[in-house]
């Protein structure tokens, strides 16, 4: 009875390693492996292409969004502080100087008019000046006009024009901003990176905040630093401008043998392969594979030709770039690399990873079938 028993177990771990060993192909593991990726590629009816990164990769692949404001919004000069706008209200005191004037009674040489309201198509009326172009131009420049006009018809006219209603030339500012509203255009905020400090500046990181302006039925956008670094994108703004502060949307997803795996936005404009295997916490040091680093995207076929030398491709294509780290360039290669919105990085395991996992599970599995045979010596013993 012993001897049918120990065979019996015997044969339980024998079935047991076998299974282990027939198993191993799908032990546990992060994902693809380096040799999988590969078997995937075009070269071996799979439906990715499958590029080695080098100098020439990099200087094809290194396309990041421009951002800028075009010729119309750097081109456009300062606005007047106190510049006049359809429906604003103004008041006009026009001195004579004879006795008998053109506007004012017998004996009194001063007239007032007030509450002259700018019509919508930005013109006001001014007896024996006619209609004058009032929007678009400050009280002074109004004044002269009006003088030049009744200097024809009364000797030495003097002119008062003045603001009464209205908040004159003024913009929005909404998003990550101090204070969202509505803010006048005065003297002191005549530019994008005044105005944006008056409205208590952005309250975002400064790396990763942009400035998108909209003038009408044009928009344009820039990241909130150029503002400082290129002088003349500090754009002069115009009355009814919108200006919305944001954070930039862009993000990559980290998978694999990782310090972390997460989808992370982009800490800045820019940042390279490197710098995004930095953001997870490095390479795990216990089971990453450096020869085996993938940055997958769909390219578009103007770079996808150009990487690969061809003129034959339609559409977006997928394209995984292969990155070794243990190459004596290789770290070069991946600071050169740039990382763009919506890239996928994925660290393969080493094969030694995948060894310990099988000599692991054989290693419990012995044990358990150790179990099991005392147990069945027990229990023939009885």
């Amino acid at each position: 009875m012993k001897i049918h028993s120990k065979r019996w177990a015997k044969s339980v771990a024998i079935l047991l390693v076998a299974s282990t060993v027939a198993s191993c192909g799908i032990l546990p593991r992060s994902g693809p492996s380096k040799r999988e990726i590969f078997a995937g590629s075009v070269q071996q009816s799979g439906d990715a292409f499958v590029v080695t990164v080098n100098d020439r990769v990099t200087r094809a692949t290194a396309v990041q969004p421009t951002l800028g404001f075009s010729e119309e919004f750097k081109s456009a000069g300062l606005v007047g502080s106190d510049t006049i706008r359809p429906g604003d209200t103004l008041g006009l005191t026009i001195w004579e100087n004879v006795d008998d004037g053109l506007l004012a009674g017998e004996g009194v040489n001063q007239t007032s008019l007030q509450e002259v309201q700018v019509d919508g198509a930005g013109f006001i009326f001014v007896p024996y000046a006619g209609r004058i172009r009032a929007a678009g131009n400050t009280p002074e420049s109004i004044r002269r006009i009006i003088t030049s006009k009744l200097d024809e018809q009364t000797p030495d006219p003097q002119v008062e024009v003045r603001r009464l209603a209205g908040d004159g030339a003024s913009v929005s500012l909404i998003g990550a901003v101090g204070g969202q509203g509505v803010y006048p255009i005065e003297r002191p905020t005549r530019t994008l990176s005044t105005m944006l400090a008056n409205a208590g500046g952005v309250t975002i990181q400064p790396e990763t905040a942009q400035v998108t302006v909209i003038r009408g039925n044009m928009r344009s956008k820039v990241w909130f630093q150029d503002l400082f670094n290129h002088p003349n994108f500090d754009i002069a703004l115009r009355d009814g401008d919108r200006i919305l502060v944001e954070e930039d949307t862009r993000a990559f997803t980290a998978l694999g043998a990782t310090g972390g795996q997460a989808r992370l936005p982009f800490p800045s404009p820019t940042i390279s392969a490197v710098e995004a295997i930095a953001q997870v916490g490095g390479l795990n040091t216990n089971t990453a594979d450096p020869t085996g680093v993938f940055v997958m995207r769909n390219e578009p076929p103007e770079i996808a030709n150009q990487v690969l030398g061809r003129t034959d491709l339609i559409g977006a294509q997928r394209v995984v770039y292969v990155l070794d780290l243990t190459q004596p360039n290789g770290l070069f290669m991946a600071r050169d690399f740039s990382i763009r919105d919506d890239d996928t990085i994925y660290v393969t395991e080493a094969p030694f990873t995948q060894w310990s996992k099988v000599i692991s599970a054989l290693t419990g599995t012995l044990v358990a079938v150790g179990s099991v045979s005392t147990a069945g010596d027990t229990l023939s013993g009885n």
